[in-house]
């Protein structure tokens, strides 16, 4: 008999990665979206899973919902990957986020404990947690600081995951996921705001990219690689909390620069805080400027993880490089500007 899994936020990058890796692991995979949303589907589209996914309506802020599909599904694995995931949106909504994000989880979680305590169950966790860290790289071990009220959530999901874990036996775990991007990701996240950008300027459809903060410094893997290592975790004998990172540090203008270069574009920067830009040798253009509107209220400088735990326990390693991740995505919204496609 194949395995059932849930996934929530099946709709989002790791979502969709996740469904492509289960299916092929043979898995029955129920995905959920909010009964209010109209889901997109162009992810599951682009990597072909659509119509091999069940799809149900789960709403992390309504117990009695969140019970009913478990008890309907019952799945032998649970992938928690929904989420208020914008960091700059949790300083707009920080309530909304804290709901969600924080006592969702909570909910999610009792639901699991109370249809089949023995139902496996992975926490999407984050590196934003660490926030203002203390030490670098940071490990499973490092003391957590956010800095921002989506980070402040996340972390309230993570403790009641391994409170979960100790005083209930649940097989539950959280993966502590540094920044992962591909072709995938949100035009709301700066990767893809950057390699989408470029790709319409080189088109002709943008006139100039403008972004915040260019020196904060993180650590960007790939997702597909990523999810590969949240079902590493589910498949232990023994629950635990595992980090997964490049261990590698990348400034947002290293990333500019990789993606520029792919692009086509050879930049050459000027100015220094909220007057950096850079100009296109070629044409002269203004290509990239800083506009302190993107600023955030609390800045994080620097995130980097070292993933030995992972590597060690779980035989989990990262596949693709920095480069060519970043070609991958200025590839495909090439491709897509192109086209006339580039979204959504």
């Amino acid at each position: 008999m194949s395995k059932r899994a849930l996934i929530t936020g099946v709709t989002g990058q790791d979502g969709a990665y996740l469904s492509q890796l289960l299916l092929a692991q043979g898995y029955e995979v129920y995905g959920s979206y909010r009964r209010s949303s109209s889901p997109s589907l162009w992810r599951l589209d682009a990597l072909g899973v659509t119509k091999q996914i069940k799809p149900v309506t789960l709403d992390l802020l309504e117990f009695s919902n969140i019970l009913k599909v478990i008890d309907k599904v019952r799945p032998h694995e649970v992938y928690n990957l929904a989420s208020q995931s914008f960091v700059g949106v949790s300083f707009e909504q920080p309530l909304y986020t804290a709901d969600v994000d924080a006592l969702g989880v909570a909910r999610l979680l009792e639901a699991v404990r109370t249809v089949d305590p023995g139902i496996r169950y992975y926490q999407a966790s984050t590196s934003e947690m660490f926030g203002r860290a203390r030490s670098s790289p940071q490990t499973e071990t490092t003391a957590f600081y956010p800095r921002s009220p989506y980070g402040v959530a996340k972390l309230f999901a993570h403790w009641t995951t391994v409170n979960h874990r100790e005083c209930y036996g649940m097989h539950a775990s959280s993966g502590i996921l540094f920044n992962h991007e591909s072709p995938m990701r949100g035009l709301d996240f700066v990767t893809r705001k950057i390699t989408a950008g470029l790709a319409r300027i080189r088109q002709g459809q943008q006139d100039v990219l403008e972004l915040g903060n260019l020196d904060a410094k993180r650590d960007w893997g790939f997702a597909g690689d990523y999810v590969h290592g949240m079902w590493l975790m589910v498949q232990q004998e023994r629950a635990d909390d595992y980090l997964l990172a490049t261990g590698e540090v990348r400034s947002v203008r290293d990333f500019i620069d990789c993606a520029a270069q792919v692009a086509g574009f050879t930049l050459n920067w000027h100015g220094e805080g909220a007057g950096q830009h850079a100009i296109d040798r070629v044409s002269g253009k203004t290509v990239v400027r800083v506009n302190p509107d993107f600023y955030r209220p609390a800045e994080i400088d620097l995130l980097t993880g070292d993933p030995s735990k992972a590597e060690q326990q779980l035989g989990w390693k990262r596949q693709v490089s920095f480069p060519r991740l970043v070609e991958m995505m200025v590839e495909a919204d090439l491709e897509r500007a192109q086209k006339g496609t580039l979204g959504p």
